[in-house]
């Protein structure tokens, strides 16, 4: 968890045209502790603000003179750099699903309706936040790393394996109380991996890729992420987007761990049959890496206790698994892992992550 002094810290940009809106959302942050707080109620000041201010998260109204909410979205598409987490968080008095649809599509990452829940705001400001400085926390790693890679350095050190494990974990416990499916999901992908025959390397390296398999879910606001209900087609498309969102993520790094993470990203939600998304692309054609993580991650889902589910028995999981044997998962990878639930007791191992 990242310290309460330093997410304090964070720069804030409130843009509304109405003062009294201002007014309220300022007294709100400050209550809470917030002090490096800008605020622009003419919309014309906002991107010159924005290029001088550098906020870590914008609270953007959409409904204002002059330049509207949208429109400043599309401008600042193109001053934000690829790659660059900066969370817009839009406050409109319009619920509409067309105007939801249009803000989250030109990168807003949250959506609240007015008039807010002043509780509710601000532990979505705090989550914002909170992803923001952990994403930043990991291109600084990255970056150091890619300098380690020119020196001939090929091992990760304690500190940046922590952050890669942190923002896994930070995923993980937006919809997921105790954090530990992702570490869970890599130990038995790099068990299913060591029965397939891969290398030493190439098991590690699954081992410490896949907690990131749904690290684009950072992207994904919350009332789809944690509805507890059946997801609307256009939610779901929205939630299909996590694999495209976190292969970008994870996208241009010369690390051979950041490319497997970014094939599992990318590829964990193909079919063997085709049917999967976001390619459609079938068979071998989906990297060994993807077929492993779909296996592993279906396996651990259905074996523990979910919000909408009890737990259910090994046997019953594979047999559900089984069902779905050369349509949904690669036979072999599902062959492979019957093989490590037959090891006496490294399944247990596997599952013995430390707290």
């Amino acid at each position: 968890m990242l310290l309460a002094d330093t997410l304090l810290s964070a720069r804030i940009l409130i843009v509304d045209d109405q003062d009294v809106n201002i007014r309220l959302l300022e007294l709100v942050l400050r209550r809470e502790g917030f002090t490096n707080i800008r605020s622009v109620s003419d919309s014309y000041e906002v991107i010159p603000t924005f290029a001088s201010y550098h906020p870590d998260i914008i609270l953007l109204d959409l409904l204002m003179p002059g330049i509207d909410g949208f429109a400043i979205m599309e401008l600042l598409r193109r001053r934000i750099s690829e790659g660059e987490y900066l969370p817009i968080l839009v406050l409109t008095a319009d619920s509409t699903a067309e105007t939801r649809r249009r803000a989250l599509a030109l990168g807003a990452k949250d959506f609240l309706t007015k008039p807010f829940d002043q509780i509710e705001i601000m532990l979505r400001i705090w989550n914002l936040l909170e992803t923001r400085f952990l994403y930043r926390q990991i291109q600084r790693q990255n970056q150091q790393l890619g300098v380690q890679v020119k020196k001939g350095l090929r091992d990760l050190d304690e500190a940046q394996m922590e952050v890669i494990s942190r923002l896994a974990q930070a995923v993980e416990y937006r919809d997921e109380n105790t954090g530990q499916h992702t570490l869970r999901v890599g130990r038995i992908s790099a068990m299913i991996a060591r029965v397939l025959g891969l290398d030493d390397e190439q098991v590690e390296l699954i081992r410490l890729a896949a907690p990131l398999h749904d690290v684009g879910k950072i992207a994904i606001p919350d009332q789809i992420l944690l509805k507890p209900g059946k997801l609307t087609h256009e939610e779901m498309e929205q939630m299909k987007a996590h694999t495209s969102i976190g292969a970008r993520l994870l996208a241009g790094s010369r690390l051979s761990l950041l490319q497997v993470a970014h094939e599992i990203a990318l590829y964990h939600h193909e079919r063997w049959d085709g049917a999967g998304y976001p390619h459609g692309i079938k068979g071998t054609a989906i990297p060994i890496s993807a077929r492993i993580v779909a296996v592993a991650d279906a396996f651990d889902a259905l074996t523990h206790e979910r919000p909408y589910k009890n737990a259910w028995s090994i046997n019953r999981a594979v047999e559900e698994l089984r069902s779905h044997q050369g349509t949904r998962y690669d036979p072999q990878v599902l062959d492979a892992l019957v093989q490590v639930l037959e090891q006496d007791g490294l399944l247990s191992r596997a599952y013995a992550v430390s707290q």
